[in-house]
């Protein structure tokens, strides 16, 4: 067997840039399950609102919402922290089928609680899943073209988001909530091909590593003092970058019911936010990948305050779905090419632990967008006030934004 079969387990390309291909298809494929995952529960929210067995309020339907980011939070922390002793490709692998067995097991819960607790156990795997699949590619790219490589693969969770919208507009009128869920059991039918074509992970992600990073481990030499300012900065820009993403993707189909749109067009909604955030993602990351990415993600967070800010006004529906496209590149977009930032930012060998640091620490931000929605939802305010709020962290972040360092790291 060749060196090159050798390092991909037995069916590989036989070049760099095959592997390199291959990794970000495999891992495309991944994310789209992943953010399918995620999304589906605002997809579904109206109709579990509705469901009398189980009685839901808005605050109950919020604190569901916020269970799988923080089983997010411990599995994105869990996965960093094992990467080093057993590898980004293994854990990818692992976190597939744990989340997959989750959303089954959410297809057949009998009450409120137990799908909560399914929610959250789902959540250990996809948050395990996200920054391994972003340093695989960024291990396996072009250095030239990071940025790109990032987007492209992550563009997954969008497509993901448009086709929860999309499945929900179909069975959730023939076939109810539970559907939607068992088509997200259906990854553990992939995992053998993903486990037989995924090579295994880069040597330049664990070679030559300074003794300082084996005496500390890697989230110790994380937060020493040469890199302990840029990760926790990175931290709290994903908190509020993901406080939007899962705010909006949980409530935006139950916010523009509140506006008088039926619930087809809704959930119409929530596929533009994802179609904008796709769209919006492949233009900007080569731009970054140029002129560098910390002023293209303080842009695009200004637009996403100023969209989310005028979709309280807008009446037009064309110019409503323009809104929330923008939206859409601004918020999940935007948290696409934090990520992306994150992986060239810092040094190989510290990859996946500043990945699964800043998407852990951030899952904090996911636990609240969800939540905050639904005390929202609860007030009684005007619908204009669900705007108003998801608007003002969209201009806060980018000015933390600026507020980051060069980066120091390595290819």
């Amino acid at each position: 067997m060749t060196p090159a079969h050798a390092v991909a387990g037995g069916a590989p390309p036989a070049t760099a840039a095959g592997r390199g291909r291959t990794v970000l298809v495999l891992c495309f494929a991944v994310i789209v399950f992943d953010g399918y995952d995620l999304i589906v529960y605002g997809a579904v929210l109206p109709e579990l609102l509705r469901y009398e067995p189980w009685g839901l309020e808005p605050a109950q339907a919020g604190a569901i919402g916020s269970y799988a980011a923080a089983g997010m939070l411990a599995g994105a922390l869990g996965a960093g922290a094992l990467a080093g002793r057993l590898g980004q490709r293994r854990i990818l692998l692992i976190g597939v089928a744990w989340f997959s067995t989750a959303m089954a097991a959410c297809a057949v819960a009998t009450s409120a609680e137990a799908f909560g607790l399914c929610r959250a156990l789902g959540g250990i795997g996809l948050g395990a899943v996200m920054p391994m699949a972003v340093a695989l590619t960024a291990d396996h790219s072009d250095p030239r073209h990071r940025g790109r490589s990032n987007a492209l693969m992550f563009s997954g969770y969008s497509v993901g988001g448009i086709l929860a919208a999309a499945l929900a507009v179909w069975l959730l009128p023939r076939l109810g909530f539970r559907a939607l869920f068992w088509a997200g059991a259906t990854p553990l039918l992939f995992l053998p091909v993903l486990a037989r074509l995924l090579p295994r992970d880069s040597r330049r992600a664990t070679a030559g590593q300074p003794a300082a990073y084996r005496a500390r481990g890697a989230f110790g030499e994380l937060l020493s003092a040469r890199h302990r300012f840029p990760a926790v900065l990175f931290a709290v820009i994903s908190f509020f970058g993901l406080l939007l993403v899962y705010g909006l993707n949980v409530w935006l189909p139950r916010i523009m019911q509140a506006a008088g749109h039926p619930l087809t067009d809704s959930l119409f909604f929530l596929a533009v936010l994802n179609a904008g955030a796709i769209a919006g993602t492949l233009v900007s990351a080569p731009l970054g990948d140029r002129v560098g990415m910390r002023p293209v993600i303080a842009v695009a967070f200004v637009l996403a305050g100023g969209s989310i800010l005028l979709l309280a006004t807008a009446h037009a529906p064309p110019v409503l779905h323009a809104l929330t496209a923008v939206a859409g590149f601004g918020t999940i977009g935007t948290q696409i090419l934090v990520n992306g930032h994150v992986a060239t930012h810092f040094p190989a060998p510290l990859r996946a632990a500043a990945l699964s640091w800043t998407l852990g620490v951030g899952r904090l931000g996911a636990i609240a967008g969800p939540a905050f929605g639904g005390l929202l939802a609860s007030s009684g305010a005007g619908v204009e006030w669900n705007f108003y709020a998801f608007a003002a962290p969209a201009a806060l972040t980018a000015g933390l934004v600026l507020l980051l360092p060069t980066r120091s790291g390595a290819p």
